[in-house]
């Protein structure tokens, strides 16, 4: 279904009056980058207002012990506060820590709790002290706590001697480190549990449900702040959730699975082809479960043609881009992995072939060794939103022979099977198999979140879902507002009429979703065949005749300016 207010790329997958219990089910989250240290994400409280800039764990050896520490005071403080809780693993990872706990759940009120016995910990200013011992030792002493997760771990541990780390003389844990001298090294103003999630132990669905609580950590306050700062912004600037307040899309969690049977049999009249579509992505657990809506493309061609086709592609990609106004992105051409089907002059055909593509478009690139998909190698651009993120954007791959395709038919990485529909073409009455070129123009259409983040939902003119709503003073002037929206729309002009709210309430509606243009209408624009119009970048621009307004806002459109 798609609705009139929604742009033809936008999908809506769900009736609106289900749209609260999809916001619930996406269960929208944000993404923090593993790596900021050259972004400026938050300013210092010093005079001189310098950019904080966060460091890493890669960067910064100091914050990694402090993150590996806090994440064994955490253990240390729920075991206190919850005694039957059994330990599991406790790493640092990108922004913080975790620690699995296999016990019952937890609320947000417990993460208030174990936050002060977190606090008290660092205030007693314990020791952190390594120990070595036998592997019969740390059975006895892991049997003397009845830690059978730790037993576990034991088992899989193979050198010797062990090592485990103590707190104080009050707690241990087996450990390699590392760690702070003690926990008063860690600042308890620079450190927050952030959520609680479950998970299960190895990350297999037969083991037990863990009870995971995150947390991140840092030097000093001002870079908790920056984080916090920066989590926020990207909360604020979160596509999923623009486009749900904005009644921009919706997404279903169960839809239709193509049929198979419409890729069984075609038949091509002459080469090149070009096929293009929208594709479901899914993943695969319990359920079949809706993961993006890709933009999916097939080139079928002969050899000779390669070329040219792969750089119609990139000419595509950069005009698509352009119009969002991306001219700076990463252009990454991906080779052979280590586990890969086909022969080697199939692989140095496709890469040779993309690489004479980029070098006719005079791109700048880089070869990211090994980095191509197990059946061909790819050109993949990535461009950076307003937070610094870096997303593959576009992508096109190259593909040799259909003796490939009944190849990775029967492959399998790591005991995963590989399912794929094998084809093969007939071509001038010989069976042949011409090379097929796949290419995804923006990858995922979710990635027009893109943009959506970086404007925050306040779209220009020509790309705004509703570029004009018309609305009357009062409902004796519907008539004629619907006359104009007739008007707009016949002239390609996105444009709807809202009624039944007090026009106050309805010039508010319009600004909340951020609609660019307001054409309002009371008796005088009735009688002199005019609207009164209200833009959201220029304000206030006075009344004008229906054929000015269409003329203006086409020339709007058309130069990609604001009215």
């Amino acid at each position: 279904r798609f609705p009139q207010k929604a742009l033809s790329f936008l999908p809506l997958f769900i009736p609106f009056s289900r749209r609260n219990q999809t916001k619930k089910k996406l269960g929208l989250s944000v993404a923090v980058p593993t790596s900021v240290e050259t972004k400026q994400v938050g300013k210092n409280n010093s005079s001189d207002d310098s950019p904080v800039v966060l460091p890493t764990n890669d960067s910064s050896e100091e914050l990694l012990r402090i993150r590996h520490t806090c994440a064994y005071v955490m253990a240390m403080a729920v075991q206190k506060l919850f005694p039957e809780a059994k330990v599991t693993i406790g790493p640092w990872i990108d922004n913080g820590f975790y620690y699995d706990f296999d016990m019952e759940p937890l609320s947000d009120k417990d993460l208030k709790k174990i936050k002060k016995e977190i606090d008290r910990i660092i205030n007693r200013n314990l020791p952190l002290v390594r120990e070595e011992i036998s592997r019969d030792e740390a059975e006895k002493r892991i049997s003397a706590i009845n830690e059978p997760y730790k037993m576990e771990i034991l088992d899989r541990i193979n050198q010797d001697p062990i090592t485990i780390y103590h707190i104080g003389n009050e707690w241990w844990d087996l450990c390699a480190g590392p760690h702070v001298d003690s926990t008063g090294k860690i600042n308890k103003k620079a450190i927050e549990l952030e959520s609680i999630a479950g998970a299960y132990w190895r990350g297999d669905e037969n083991n037990q449900m863990l009870q995971r609580i995150y947390g991140t950590a840092w030097e000093t306050e001002e870079q908790l702040r920056a984080y916090l700062h920066f989590k926020e912004e990207a909360k604020r600037r979160d596509h999923r959730r623009i486009g749900l307040d904005l009644d921009l899309f919706s997404i279903q969690v169960v839809a239709l699975v193509l049929l198979l049977q419409l890729w069984l049999i075609t038949c091509f009249p002459s080469l090149p082809i070009r096929s293009r579509g929208l594709c479901y992505c899914y993943v695969i657990k319990h359920i079949c479960t809706f993961y993006s809506l890709q933009d999916d493309a097939h080139i079928f061609c002969l050899e000779d043609q390669i070329k040219d086709e792969i750089r119609g592609v990139l000419d595509l990609t950069e005009e698509i881009l352009l119009q969002f106004g991306f001219n700076k992105y990463e252009v990454n051409l991906s080779t052979r992995p280590e586990k890969s089907v086909g022969g080697n002059d199939i692989w140095e055909k496709a890469t040779r072939a993309l690489r004479d593509a980029l070098e006719d478009k005079g791109w700048d690139y880089q070869i990211d060794e090994g980095g191509g998909a197990f059946y061909g190698p790819k050109i993949d651009l990535k461009i950076e939103d307003a937070l610094g993120r870096k997303w593959q954007c576009s992508t096109v791959q190259v593909c040799y022979s259909s003796q490939r395709a009944r190849e990775i038919s029967i492959a399998s990485e790591q005991g995963r099977r590989v399912i794929v529909v094998t084809f093969s073409l007939v071509w001038e009455g010989k069976e042949e198999a011409p090379i097929m070129i796949h290419r995804a123009d923006t990858w995922i259409l979710e990635l027009f979140g893109v943009p959506y983040r970086a404007l925050c939902g306040d779209f220009p003119l020509w790309f705004s879902p509703i570029q004009t709503r018309v609305l009357p003073v009062t409902d004796t002037q519907l008539e004629y507002c619907n006359q104009v929206t007739r008007t707009l729309k016949d002239n390609g002009i996105r444009a709807e009429v809202s009624h039944v709210e007090r026009l106050p309430k309805l010039i508010r509606n319009a600004e909340k979703l951020k609609i660019p243009l307001m054409a309002v209408v009371g008796p005088k624009e009735v009688d002199t065949h005019s609207v009164t119009v209200r833009s959201r970048f220029g304000g206030e621009l006075g009344t004008m005749s229906i054929d000015d307004f269409v003329s203006r806002i086409k020339f709007a459109i058309e130069n990609r300016i604001s009215l």
